[in-house]
């Protein structure tokens, strides 16, 4: 079991991170323009993983978009901005944010703190505490406070996992398939462009 370090983020830093893709999010929808970081917190400027996730508050809700990556070369802010971007684009969950639905969403984002590579996934995996990414078939991602939300076991969390990369459940036991577990900070809106909690 290997480790890489990412960045640790204080609640002031988490909630300018959620404020930061919300305005990513409102600036590509509305405009379909690229909102720039501007003058960012300096754990803005770490070069780690992030990932963001939008939720529609309307009826029993639904994910709307999800995108980013657990490695990335480029700098915090900027990672936050394509991830927000790339979650609210039709690539991410089949179709395309619409301005309407701008106030009925809620936005997250999961910070990289530590990247773990493992030979044993069942074993490494702490539910609550990683995040699961697959290398192998179309590749595929689950936040850490996923299998909490869902009661789900290990098992089923990898299995899920598996399945999200476009994998058979277990694939994630095949040699040919790499899993990473990352640790991430979650800091999410308590309801649509509100206050931002700490999971």
């Amino acid at each position: 079991m290997s480790q890489r370090q990412g960045v640790d983020l204080s609640y002031e830093d988490g909630a300018r991170a959620v404020e930061l893709a919300r305005e990513a999010v409102e600036s590509y929808v509305q405009h379909g323009q690229r909102e720039q970081p501007g003058s960012m917190r300096e754990a803005f400027y770490e070069r780690t993983g992030a990932f963001v996730r939008l939720e529609s508050t309307r009826g029993r809700g639904s994910l709307r978009g999800c995108a980013g990556g657990y490695r990335s070369d480029d700098q915090l802010g900027h990672v936050i901005v394509d991830a927000a971007i790339e979650a609210a684009s039709e690539d991410s969950c089949g179709s395309e944010v619409s301005p309407s639905e701008l106030p009925n969403l809620t936005v997250s984002v999961c910070a990289v703190k530590s990247v773990v590579l493992t030979d044993d996934p069942l074993a490494d995996l702490e539910l609550g505490v990683h995040g699961v990414a697959i290398d192998g078939g179309e590749g595929g991602w689950l936040y850490p406070t996923v299998p909490v939300e869902n009661g789900w076991s290990a098992r089923e969390y990898l299995d899920r996992t598996c399945r999200k990369a476009k994998l058979a459940p277990g694939a994630w036991e095949d040699d040919d398939v790499v899993v990473t577990l990352f640790e991430g900070q979650v800091f999410r809106e308590r309801e649509a462009d509100g206050s931002v909690e700490e999971l």
